[in-house]
């Protein structure tokens, strides 16, 4: 007989259906082995499908894995949002309470929570980052893959659980319009171990501060439509950077328009701690259950 395990679906940093970034959640996840998770997130087929299980840890309130198709993730910006979206969703964590922790392989990770349905706003602390600025040799390679001039100092690495290689581009117009050389992004971050690239410019509509896009061909996904690795990874190196570039504290990056997927990224610093969170709403599609053999 099938094991049904409950499962849903739904968008992140959107506040409607088939926009944002898709995550598949399996809720009732004890018991499957890495092998099962790993063939689930092939077949979803999505960027990340989670796992949600009960803590090891009793500071926290549930712990997630994190899969792509092709591997485990220490930290994922998307589907942690999304994650916690469903824990509160599927009873997992206490109605109303505002102040979580998430469990993952990254650590213990603090998770704010703001209203309730679908006008809920889930706030999660990225891993600290690691910054390292990029050599020479990473620069011209980088700027070869963009297809695109790259003014010096505009890229480095940073890592906070994944390792992006980062570009800023100055203005939106250069984000939005880039046509990269996905084979020779991929060629790349397989040669830095990294998990693609992210490239940003300032907006000047639309209400948001930040134009960012997310490559990740390496890892079967040419571009992913909303990332909040990559966000907290940007405010990382722009805190680094002193804020040279007037951004702030806080802003909000738009991500995902140019794969039809529309998203919205809330995004802020601490300036005490440095402490980093990414932000948004969720839209569930599916409710239902997984028949697992």
């Amino acid at each position: 007989m099938p094991t049904p395990r409950r499962f849903m679906q739904l968008d992140v940093f959107a506040s409607r259906l088939f926009d944002g970034n898709p995550l598949a959640v399996v809720i009732d996840a004890d018991g499957l082995d890495t092998t099962a998770m790993q063939r689930i997130a092939q077949w979803t087929n999505l960027s990340e499908t989670t796992f949600l299980l009960p803590p090891t840890s009793s500071a926290a309130d549930y712990r997630v894995r994190i899969f792509t198709p092709r591997q485990e993730l220490p930290f994922a910006g998307h589907p942690s949002v999304g994650s916690a979206w469903v824990a509160i969703e599927a009873g997992l964590v206490a109605a109303g309470k505002t102040a979580l922790v998430q469990e993952c392989a990254a650590g213990l990770l603090p998770v704010q929570v703001a209203g309730s349905g679908a006008q809920r706003l889930i706030r999660v602390q990225a891993p600290p980052a690691r910054i390292d600025a990029a050599d020479a040799a990473l620069h011209a390679a980088l700027a070869r893959a963009l297809r695109i001039g790259l003014a010096p100092g505009e890229a480095c690495h940073v890592d906070n659980g994944p390792h992006w290689i980062l570009g800023n581009l100055g203005e939106a117009a250069a984000v939005r319009g880039l046509q990269p050389d996905l084979a020779a992004v991929a060629a790349l971050c397989l040669q830095q171990r990294a998990v693609g690239v992210g490239v940003f410019g300032r907006e000047h509509a639309g209400g948001a501060a930040m134009a960012v896009r997310a490559f990740c061909p390496a890892d079967g996904i040419p571009e992913d439509p909303v990332t909040g690795s990559a966000n907290a990874a940007i405010m990382a190196w722009l805190g680094e950077r002193g804020d040279r570039d007037g951004y702030g504290l806080r802003y909000r990056a738009s991500q995902g328009r140019e794969v039809g997927r529309d998203g919205i990224v809330e995004v802020a610093r601490d300036l005490a701690s440095g402490a980093i969170t990414i932000g948004g709403a969720c839209a569930i599609g599916v409710r239902g259950d997984l028949q697992l053999p």
